[in-house]
């Protein structure tokens, strides 16, 4: 297979979609209004964890380009919980790509403790053979959660898959203690941002 040919287009989707994110945080800042963006990462899947997906979920190598959503990955992380249903409603408007799937692990957390809102969507890319639509998922998440599914993930690279129970019980309590952080700040939110609006015209 050529990985190259074949990742290119996902790489493309990314670095676009970060520049429009980076665009909307811009426009925000250039109004004197908070930016429900704090910062924006993004990833294309590696070929040994494309090739893990794809015989973990029995979908041969012909198909991944159809049915492993997180080839291209972008995350948008923000300061509050309503910034994040602030950024849904701005990409749902949005006529340069078409959602398909979302799943709101907020409300519906994961047993883990997991929270995050996931956006899978098409995005036409313009190739030298012409426009690709290419899967990509957007997560959308807090500065707290972001803390939280960051270091889970590392624990279970670690162990690859089997976090020990202590492990997962103390992870779990993290979680809540994540989620309570989000909640306090939520309350208050418009102090925090009259605080950075000061600092911000200083």
């Amino acid at each position: 297979m050529n990985w190259g040919a074949i990742l290119a287009p996902y790489a493309q989707v990314v670095e676009e979609l970060k520049v429009k994110l980076k665009g909307i945080r811009s426009q925000f800042e250039y109004d004197s209004r908070h930016s429900p963006i704090e910062f924006i990462v993004g990833r294309v899947k590696p070929i040994p964890s494309i090739l893990e997906k794809a015989e973990s979920k029995q979908i041969p190598l012909e198909n991944i380009e159809k049915h492993i959503q997180d080839i291209a990955g972008v995350r948008v992380v923000c300061q509050f919980v309503d910034d994040i249903y602030t950024i849904v409603d701005m990409l749902r408007t949005r006529k340069d790509l078409k959602i398909i799937e979302e799943k709101d692990y907020i409300a519906r957390k994961k047993e883990s403790g997991y929270r995050s809102y996931h956006m899978i969507i098409e995005y036409p890319v313009e190739t030298i053979a012409g426009i690709k639509i290419v899967l990509a998922e957007i997560q959308i998440r807090t500065l707290a959660m972001n803390f939280w599914a960051t270091n889970e993930h590392s624990l279970n690279y670690k162990y690859k898959g089997s976090i020990p129970t202590e492990i997962e019980k103390r992870l779990q309590r993290a979680a809540e203690a994540a989620f309570k952080l989000d909640e306090e700040m939520s309350k208050i939110m418009h102090e925090v941002q009259e605080a950075q609006r000061i600092f911000h015209r200083k």
